[in-house]
């Protein structure tokens, strides 16, 4: 199947809102979205983006039945690690279910990691949940390993209240 990857712009984040929410759904964590269309253009798309993303777009004789030729994504930041350097974080990697299998997550994975390479970046990081299997067989297919059972570090996040009370002084 004929697609293409490139990089995204601030017209494609109607399309990256509508794939970030199917996403959602399929990790079961549509309630916790809390991001717009506008958050997208705003924090993507300004002086000093916090993200930057790559698009997949297959041609017209192959849209979906609703009209989309925007099939995939990939969503990155670079970020630093106190002992490898440079690196580049991947926060989303998303196909539509239509088009998995034809090549597409492998191509914007890739894409990211020579962005990454580009970058002089050491390594590339990225979350799974653990009962993707799928999602974690096509990870370790392309030679990444899980850092937890190998390393034994765990992810661990700050926020909301939380967030609030650990800022005050």
């Amino acid at each position: 199947m004929d697609f293409s990857i490139r990089a995204a712009n601030v017209e494609d984040c109607k399309d990256i809102t509508r794939m970030i929410m199917e996403l959602a759904e399929y990790e079961k964590m549509s309630d916790h979205v809390k991001i717009s269309q506008k958050d997208l253009e705003q924090d993507g798309f300004s002086k000093n983006p916090f993200f930057h993303g790559i698009i997949a777009e297959v041609p017209e004789q192959h849209k979906t039945k609703e009209g989309h030729t925007k099939v995939g994504y990939a969503l990155y930041f670079y970020a630093y690690s106190s002992i490898k350097g440079r690196t580049i974080y991947m926060e989303d990697l998303y196909v539509m279910p239509e088009f998995r299998g034809k090549g597409i997550g492998k191509a914007l994975m890739s894409k990211v990691a020579q962005l990454g390479l580009a970058a002089a970046c050491a390594q590339l990081n990225f979350t799974v949940l653990d009962w993707n299997k799928s999602s974690r067989d096509f990870y370790f297919s392309q030679g990444c390993f899980n850092v937890t059972s190998d390393q034994g570090y765990h992810c661990m996040r700050c926020e909301g209240e939380a967030l609030e009370h650990l800022a005050q002084p």
